[in-house]
């Protein structure tokens, strides 16, 4: 490919679908991608998000690992404040036992959740203020140089689970930089900072045992299709679901529903949310992509397929075929 491709799959649950499904769904996903060359899968924590059953990103990983041979899997990312550093030292430490080589571990310092939930899992809202000594704690361990006295990650210690910070501001980028470790930003969702985050990165970077020089993973949405009209209708199922998720309140919509939401005001925020979006035939989202790639600053990117069920394969196997040399 003429840029590393990866996934993040939002492993979501569609209307009528059970996390069963949703799962299953995920499995495929993970297999497609491996099979046309995409470098990793990764999934984010969330809780609390009836559409979503990533909530247990370890154990989806543990299960999807069983089904591919080769393709990286990881978090993108863990909500490190939700956790103790040990114990996803631990987590990720196993994982990395089970498939050696193969596990990337994603941090990130939002809650992943809402305020109720934040109290639900025991954090408060002073968690985040600790999140680069967590970062920090949780490093050593993974490297077998605990900063707690005779308290090790069994399994973990010495595995070197290479970390990435996740963010959409500044923080991230800063922090990212000053330990030397890859940087992944969440354009596909949050793209203000885009520009003034992988400048500073870049800028600031300093390099580490992990990592010599920057590297800059950018989130990016996608629907390829056989026929631009094929894409339109598919990314439109997306607009719906952001613009019932964000404003829906619980509430069951049709698609009619839905798209009177979208044109009442919904869908100026949601199409600020997914401004960086390719949607197109292979050629019209390889051309979208490419500027994008030089528009980011992207060492890598990171795709989320937003088409469902066999359209989203589809769409997989689409994109890499359109960023392959061979159709540079």
């Amino acid at each position: 490919m003429t840029i590393p491709l990866s996934i993040l799959d939002l492993a979501r649950i569609g209307p009528g679908e059970t996390a069963h499904e949703s799962i299953a769904a995920s499995v495929d996903l993970a297999r497609t991608a491996e099979e046309h060359g995409y470098r990793r899968v990764w999934y984010a924590e969330h809780h609390n998000m009836p559409t979503i059953a990533s909530s247990a990103p370890a154990v989806l990983i543990a299960h999807v690992g069983t089904f591919t041979r080769e393709i990286r899997l990881g978090a993108g990312g863990v909500m490190l404040p939700n956790h103790t550093p040990l114990t996803i030292a631990e987590q990720y430490g196993t994982l990395d036992a089970m498939y050696p080589g193969r596990i990337d571990l994603g941090l990130g310092r939002a809650p992943g959740s809402d305020q109720n939930t934040m109290r639900a899992l025991r954090r408060d809202a002073q968690s985040a203020e600790g999140f680069p000594n967590d970062v920090l704690e949780l490093q050593a361990y993974l490297a077998g140089k605990s900063r707690i006295p005779g308290v090790d990650a069994v399994p973990g210690k010495g595995s070197q689970v290479p970390l990435y910070i996740l963010g959409s501001s500044m923080f991230g980028a800063t922090l990212a930089a000053a330990l030397g470790l890859p940087y992944a930003f969440a354009s596909h969702f949050a793209p203000q900072a885009l520009e003034a985050a992988v400048a500073a990165y870049r800028r600031e970077f300093r390099p580490s045992e992990q990592l010599d020089r920057p590297h800059v993973i950018v989130g990016v949405n996608v629907v390829a299709a056989d026929t631009a009209a094929a894409a339109r209708e598919q990314f439109q199922g997306t607009r719906r679901a952001f613009a019932t998720g964000l404003f829906g309140r619980g509430q069951t919509f049709t698609d009619e529903q839905a798209d009177q939401l979208l044109a009442q005001g919904a869908g100026a925020h949601v199409d600020q949310m997914l401004q960086y979006s390719a949607l197109g035939t292979p050629a019209e989202v390889r051309d979208y992509l490419d500027a994008f790639v030089r528009h980011a600053g992207a060492d890598e990117l990171i795709v989320a397929h937003h088409a469902t069920g066999e359209a989203r394969l589809r769409s997989v196997a689409l994109l890499a075929e359109a960023m392959s040399p061979a159709h540079a």
